[in-house]
């Protein structure tokens, strides 16, 4: 009982676009192990990259050229269903579960979808702009940062009236980041970072207007500091 209005306090963008990427993650993950589509199965998920996935190429096509086929077009947040492996899009469902929920509350449902529609295209938007080669983007990551941007602007509100660390509000960026930064030394540099920040960015000056009271209200907090 308690499981089933747990899932049923969720907002509906983010039950949706949950299932969406569980269903596209259990077609690619069953083929890849031979399970359904047969041999071709196989080749299924670096396809489905290859069609849906951005890249600063499809940047290219669109912006620079004018082409504004819908082969070209949806790119801009087909990317954001389509995952490098089943354990990316665990790990990038979880946070859309976890950090949707908290911001879908705060702001509603409808503005909640347009958040995550806004955070995927400037995650694309950033990595087409500045990030050199052909390298595709791919998964859900931008939004997840999107709604952390958005998380870490609610949060400072939240300590700006209860007359807390508003520093502790960035607390979470600053962990990730530095975990970003680990990685490149360990691994190598990922450019797909460029387009999570673009995404935390865009959802923390998005979620500015779109909180209870909107720019009204941060001027408020601000002149009364």
């Amino acid at each position: 009982m308690e499981r089933e209005s747990a899932i049923n306090a969720l907002p509906w963008p983010v039950m949706a676009i949950g299932a969406l990427i569980v269903a596209v993650e259990l077609v690619l993950s069953l083929a890849q192990y031979g399970l359904v589509g047969g041999p071709t199965g196989i080749g299924w998920r670096v396809e489905a990259i290859q069609r849906f996935g951005f890249s600063p190429a499809v940047w290219e096509q669109v912006a620079l050229r004018g082409n504004f086929a819908p082969d070209m077009l949806w790119r801009f947040l087909t990317y954001l269903f389509v995952h490098g492996s089943a354990v990316q899009a665990l790990f990038g469902g979880a946070i859309l579960l976890a950090l949707g929920k908290f911001v879908g509350e705060a702001l509603g449902s409808a503005r909640l979808l347009a958040l995550i529609v806004v955070t995927g295209l400037a995650g694309a938007v950033a990595f087409g702009l500045f990030v050199p080669g052909q390298m595709p983007l791919f998964g859900l990551w931008p939004v997840d940062y999107g709604l952390i941007g958005a998380f870490t602007y609610l949060t400072w509100l939240r300590l700006k009236m209860t007359g807390g660390n508003q520093l502790t509000a960035f607390r979470l960026i600053g962990v990730l980041l530095g975990l970003q930064l680990v990685f490149s030394l360990l691994f190598g540099n990922n450019p797909t970072w460029v387009a999570e920040l673009g995404g935390f960015v865009a959802g923390f000056l998005l979620a500015i207007p779109l909180a209870p009271g909107g720019w009204s209200r941060l001027i408020e907090r601000v002149r009364t500091r």
